[in-house]
């Protein structure tokens, strides 16, 4: 059967500049030229950021954008679609992150659309689910995240996709999920797919405090970073994680 592959993702979200950026490569990549090829590493940037990483960057650092319509192109203003991505050799794009729920209206009919849009034009989608406080609080995390894999997966195929458990009530609050309650949910969404071999990460106020112990969980494939991967020493030490108690996955 085949295994999931390990992937160590960040997402600047609406942070740093083309010349922030390039500054930051070089001081990213010297920290990854050790890191087991096995993992793969992508970064999420803003827009404006997409050409100067895909110019700059090595063949060591994948490509991703924070989002992407589901039209090829229209008149709708300050969207951007999948051929406009693939200009740039974009390869990968976030969808349905908690925060276009939260503050753009996103909703899992339209996270669906852009998955197929994303996959039609051979840009991987990270799709991105979880729970509110009030969710957890009231015991229907499970069932809120069976709702929207059901939904945001209608005719997406598997095989091309990346899925994030992002715990809204642990994103950018300091408040960490433990990690064997991440790892717990994402068996439940592993399972919820019928093992399909998926990758799954975890994302929530990431860090190098506690990425080895993150990583040490079975269930989880690798991490989805905000805050921490802004800083390329954090995320060079997130990107070199060694599991704690265990061997390092291949």
């Amino acid at each position: 059967m085949t295994l999931p592959q390990q992937v160590i993702a960040g997402n600047w979200k609406m942070y740093k500049n083309r010349m922030e950026a390039r500054t930051y490569l070089e001081a990213f990549l010297p920290l990854i030229d050790q890191t087991p090829a096995a993992r793969r590493i992508i970064l999420c940037v803003p827009f404006t950021c997409l050409n100067t990483f895909t110019e700059h960057t090595s063949t060591r650092i994948e490509v991703g954008a924070q989002n992407v319509h589901w039209q090829p192109e229209g008149a709708y203003t300050g969207e951007i679609s999948a051929p406009m991505l693939v200009e740039l050799n974009v390869r990968y794009a976030t969808v349905g992150h908690s925060e276009r729920r939260q503050y753009f209206n996103e909703t899992d009919e339209t996270v669906n659309l852009r998955l197929k849009a994303a996959q039609l034009h051979q840009i991987t989608p990270i799709l991105c689910v979880g729970e509110s406080k009030q969710h957890r609080t009231q015991g229907e995390t499970e069932s809120w995240i069976r709702n929207q894999l059901d939904i945001g997966l209608q005719g997406v195929d598997l095989e091309r996709l990346i899925i994030a458990y992002e715990p809204i009530w642990a994103i950018g609050t300091g408040d960490t999920c433990a990690a064997g309650e991440a790892n717990r949910v994402i068996g439940e969404i592993r399972s919820h797919l019928g093992n399909h071999p998926v990758s799954i990460l975890y994302g929530g106020s990431v860090k190098p405090s506690n990425i080895d112990e993150i990583m040490a969980e079975t269930q989880i494939d690798g991490v989805l970073v905000g805050g921490a991967s802004l800083d390329p020493l954090d995320f060079g030490r997130i990107a070199n994680f060694q599991p704690l108690g265990a061997a390092i996955k291949s």
